[in-house]
């Protein structure tokens, strides 16, 4: 799966929704009413170098014309909701 393009970013695609779930399931309630922010320090920055990555993937994938301009958009679009890139994951396969 990882030696495709296309697989490359489906499968950093569902890391990063999964890390984006975590961070807003998960470590954001332990800052908030477990008085514990370093749930948010470490799973926000993972996430943030997930985010990144996915992007990357993005651009991989429209550089190496697997994906459209508007597929590479709506995609980009979707990394900003929760699962979002679940959705650009059925879209793909």
């Amino acid at each position: 799966m990882l030696a495709t393009v296309l697989g490359r970013l489906r499968v950093i695609g569902i890391i990063e929704a999964i890390s984006f779930l975590v961070l807003l399931l998960i470590a954001m309630p332990l800052k908030y009413f477990a008085d514990y922010p370093d749930a948010v320090t470490v799973v926000g920055m993972a996430h943030g170098v997930l985010f990144v990555l996915y992007l990357l993937a993005v651009v991989n994938a429209l550089a190496a014309r697997k994906l459209s301009w508007a597929m590479s958009a709506f995609a980009v679009i979707a990394a900003f909701l929760p699962f979002g890139p679940f959705i650009v994951d059925r879209k793909i396969r």
